[in-house]
């Protein structure tokens, strides 16, 4: 569907948790492994000594990122997979021990359909509900910890509202039970300074698309000594815990973008959130009735998630996109579904406000000029959108067109649904 034409204008990238640009550094080290160094890292000859050394150096690199020992890093194609293999193979490693399992509302769906699939080899899954804001409550979690709980996973951050969880806090209670943690940091790493030893973390999931290197290349940090049953069999790579051939250009393009992002990250983090913050300023002086949602402080730096009512968020993002704007409506992995985010339903938004939500991930490349182009495209769009709304027609007639649901009985009612 077009509704426009792209021709001479302005072009803004505002999707950075969906996607990062691969930086020149990174491509540059890709380069030759794409090339002459093509090499498999486990062949005993020199063609593979080069690429063993390139793969050793890499997982130094990726680990100095999240302040890990290298023997932590499991190379993986993507966060998807190292959820996965956190959860399934973690479960797996200890379900003699118990089989209940926690995770919260929000959770990524990296996360939420594998514990489906957990369910379903008879694990027990308790869903924990989030305020308003998106945070957890650790002292309710903890109270969710039974004698057979042996997993709790929880995201550093959501991708969606911006949301950063009380994550040591959270980890402190697990210790003083005994029980697992495991986090997905994807949201996270690259935005904000991660170290994985000050919090005490199990295991923690993160993809080199989130701070400017390939896709194709993730990690899943494991706590040495820590027993995990591999999701992909077959050969000894990753000492076992993940078969087959690392996608080495991919993988040595991580470690240098990791290399650059923990030396330049807090110099990104200042840039991108004073462009958020000039939007954060401005948009409700240009648009009324706009609902900012994520935590208003403990948030990621460089994210600004809100929703526009009587708007669909998928004719905003057509609209924006014809306008050469590229931004995101909840995930990158459900934005075609044609559903409201749960993450939105799960903080207490009515279904009609959660579908008009727009999510802006600034990145490191972006300019002030990039957000002046946006905030004189959007108010005329969604002013063209909302005279097509019926939902605004009754409020420009002083009707209230829905009621706002802010109580969270609805979130426990949905958790005890879930667990079984």
């Amino acid at each position: 569907m077009s509704t426009g034409s792209q021709i001479n204008m302005h072009r803004v990238y505002f999707d950075h948790a969906a996607a990062t640009p691969v930086m020149p550094e990174a491509l540059a080290a890709m380069l030759p492994f794409l090339k002459e160094n093509f090499g498999n890292p486990h062949s005993i000859h020199q063609f593979g000594a080069t690429a063993l050394n390139a793969l050793n150096q890499a997982r130094e690199q990726v680990a100095r990122l999240i302040n890990a020992s290298a023997d932590g890093i499991i190379f993986t194609a993507s966060s998807s997979e190292s959820n996965n293999l956190a959860l399934k193979g973690l479960a797996g490693a200890n379900e003699k021990k118990g089989k209940h399992i926690i995770a919260s509302a929000i959770e990524h769906v990296s996360v939420l359909e594998p514990l489906k699939s957990l369910k379903r080899m008879g694990f027990q899954v308790t869903l924990v509900p989030v305020d308003r804001y998106g945070q957890v409550n650790p002292e309710e979690l903890a109270r969710e910890i039974r004698p057979d709980t042996i997993l709790v996973s929880i995201m550093h951050a959501n991708n969606e509202i911006g949301t950063i969880q009380p994550l040591k806090e959270i980890i402190r209670l697990c210790r003083e039970k005994g029980v697992l943690i495991h986090s997905d940091g994807t949201a996270a790493v690259g935005r904000i300074p991660v170290d994985v030893i000050e919090l005490d973390v199990d295991a923690y999931s993160f993809a080199a698309q989130s701070f400017y290197g390939p896709k194709g290349a993730a990690a899943l940090y494991l706590r040495p000594g820590l027993r995990i049953n591999p999701l992909i069999e077959g050969g000894v790579q990753e000492k076992g815990r993940r078969a087959g051939s690392e996608n080495l250009p991919a993988v040595v393009g991580m470690g240098r973008a990791a290399e650059v992002t923990k030396e330049k990250l807090f110099l990104w983090a200042e840039k991108m959130q004073m462009l958020v913050r000039r939007l954060q300023e401005e948009l409700p002086r240009r648009i009324e009735r706009l609902v900012f949602t994520g935590h208003p402080e403990n948030r990621l730096p460089g994210h600004l998630s809100f929703c526009i009512e009587f708007v669909e968020g998928e004719a905003l993002l057509l609209f924006l996109n014809d306008a050469g704007i590229a931004v995101a409506s909840g995930s990158a992995c459900t934005a075609r579904s044609l559903k409201a985010s749960h993450v939105l339903l799960a903080i207490g938004l009515p279904h009609a406000i959660a579908q008009s939500s727009l999510v802006i991930t600034t990145g490191k490349d972006n300019t002030r000029a990039d957000v002046d182009y946006f905030l004189d495209q959007l108010p005329p769009i969604v002013q063209r959108l909302r005279h097509l709304s019926p939902l605004y027609a009754r409020y420009l007639k002083g009707e209230d067109p829905y009621l706002f649901k802010t109580g969270h009985d609805h979130h426990h009612e949905e958790n005890n649904s879930k667990e079984s």
